[in-house]
Order: C-alpha cells, then structure tokens, then sequence
C-alpha cells in the first residue's frame, strides 16, 4: 500500500516494525544510520519515514530538516515533554516513544497514510473497498453496509494477515468506551462473509478472534 523508510540502529525493533508493516501490506526499506538515511532519503521516494532520533552519523533531529515533502514519525525512546514539542516542531508529523505497542504504530501510521494519499482502493477477490469514500462494490455492483460494518471492515483490512481478539477488534472497530459484548464482533463478522462473500478470507483464529488474509 506504501512504502516506508525506517530508520532505526536497533537491529531488532528495525525488523520487527518491517515484519509487522509488511504483514500490513506495506513495502519497506531499512536503514540504520543517520548519514545513510540522509543519501536515501533524497535519492527515493517514500510516502513515509519512521525515524529514530539517536543514530549514529547525524541525530534524527538534524536529519528532518533536510527531508522534504515526506511525512516523518519520530519512534525514539526519547520521551521527555521538551524532545516531543521539538520534534513536532521540527516538523513530524506524529511523535511515538519506545516501547510502544505494535498496533499503536500501524494505527498511527494508517493516519499518516490516509492524510497524504489522495485515495486509498483495494480488491478482496470480487470485492472492491474505497476506503476515503467508504464504499464497497462487488463484481460492479454496490454493496451497502451499515457504517459500523464498515468500520470493522476497515480495521481488518488496515490490520490484515494479523489475528486480531475480539477485544482488541471492540476497541478499534467500536472505540474504547464501548461496553457491549464481545459476541456482538461475531455477529458483523458473519455478516461481512455473507454480504461479500468472504468465507474464505475472514479467517476464525481459535480461541481469540480473527485475521483477514490477503
């Protein structure tokens, strides 16, 4: 869907942030020096940069103001109120502090995506989902879907190839002060399958919730 410079010295949060975008759908490059992100950042295009503040060769403080016309997430384990007002100062366009939760950063990451493109579609099988106009067609016909079926649709495609529980589906789906039960996720699942057909792509994860595969 995007494709997404890291900038991270830490080998392993590198990887894991690439392992979980790419199971996102994402295409990703790797870089683990401020020097070396400097020479990518102006030879490529990307719709988005996750940067490190303490690296080696030049801070990712100093780093930003030479990117331009990319939208940059600080991901630092610098978490003091002064490093934050800087770094959005600066120009960032959100500001996460290690450690966080992997499903943090993807959501975070998809409101980046979604204010920078213009227009976000994709095909599930026969089914096509406008995700800014929040229409959904199925072999050119469309397919109405109440807004909170849409909203679960979204989360799983936002989160695909990832089992999410029902809990963690209430929480983004619903919104965190919602107080229903879990069994009303079961309900507009089984809704989404029949409506468009996606028996076999709304997976069931045993004893936790549900995974869209793509």
């Amino acid at each position: 869907m995007a494709k997404i410079l890291i900038v991270e010295d830490d080998r392993h949060i590198n990887e894991l942030i690439r392992r979980n975008l790419r199971l996102a759908g994402h295409e990703c490059v790797c870089c683990f020096d401020g020097k070396q992100a400097q020479e990518m950042a102006a030879g490529k295009q990307y719709d988005l940069i996750l940067l490190d503040v303490m690296l080696s060769g030049m801070s990712g403080f100093e780093l930003i103001s030479e990117i331009q016309d990319t939208p940059v997430i600080f991901v630092t384990a610098k978490g003091e109120l002064k490093d934050k007002l800087l770094g959005l100062s600066l120009g960032a366009e959100d500001y996460i502090v290690k450690p966080f939760e992997m499903l943090e950063l993807l959501a975070r990451v998809n409101v980046i995506l979604r204010r920078s493109q213009k227009e976000e579609k994709l095909c599930l099988g026969s089914v096509q989902v406008n995700l800014n106009k929040r229409t959904v067609e199925m072999e050119g016909r469309e397919v109405a879907l109440t807004p909170q079926e849409f909203n679960l649709l979204e989360v799983l495609i936002r989160n695909k190839n990832i089992a999410l529980s029902r809990e963690k589906l209430l929480e983004l789906a619903w919104g965190y002060d919602y107080e229903g039960e879990t069994k009303t996720v079961d309900v507009h699942i089984q809704k989404l399958r029949k409506k468009l057909r996606l028996e076999h792509e709304i997976k069931t994860v045993t004893k936790l919730g549900y995974r869209l595969e793509m």
